[in-house]
């Protein structure tokens, strides 16, 4: 059986983007058939029989496209097995230490809590200044934010492959 599925993200920068594409890299290693697409480019669930979606988090809150998809999508990601990742917290250290057990925004709870997931997980995100616009870079030096690259690739690539190895099972 053929089992097809969809990792879909929002990010601003291109960084969750990079770590989508990661994810599908590792799933379609392990057999899976892979789409991996901006959420704004996503028409049409009905042939996925499973989603991946992630966003990237600012200040707290995943990005807006993230959330109409969410409510767009409800009734058939409800149906499906779905796993959702966040990519943001920058600097070294846990992920879900440095967001305070942050897992997803209050505003997309009954959402979620509806559609069920299967993991929730948070990845180090990255901050490059040159992509910045003047008010972010203010804010980052305002704030002292931590600048770089911060993505764990082995952690990523270890999530994926737990989901990888739920979904053959299921195949």
């Amino acid at each position: 059986m053929e089992i097809r599925v969809l990792v879909a993200y929002a990010s601003k920068y291109g960084a969750t983007g990079e770590i989508a594409e990661k994810i599908g890299q590792v799933l379609r290693q392990a057999g899976l058939q892979v789409d991996v697409s901006s959420v704004n480019r996503v028409s049409d669930l009905a042939p996925y029989k499973a989603v991946v979606l992630g966003s990237a988090i600012y200040m707290g809150q995943w990005r807006k496209e993230v959330g109409k998809f969410l409510k767009t999508n409800e009734k058939l990601l409800s149906q499906r097995p779905v796993w959702l990742f966040s990519s943001g917290p920058l600097g070294k250290g846990d992920p879900v230490q440095l967001t305070k057990g942050w897992r997803f925004p209050k505003s997309q709870g009954s959402i979620i809590e509806r559609i069920r997931p299967r993991d929730i997980a948070i990845f180090h995100g990255m901050l490059d200044m040159k992509k910045l616009n003047f008010f972010e870079r203010l804010v980052v030096r305002i704030i002292r934010a931590p600048v770089g690259d911060f993505r764990d690739w082995d952690a990523i690539a270890s999530w994926a492959a737990g989901i990888a190895g739920e979904l053959r099972k299921q195949g």
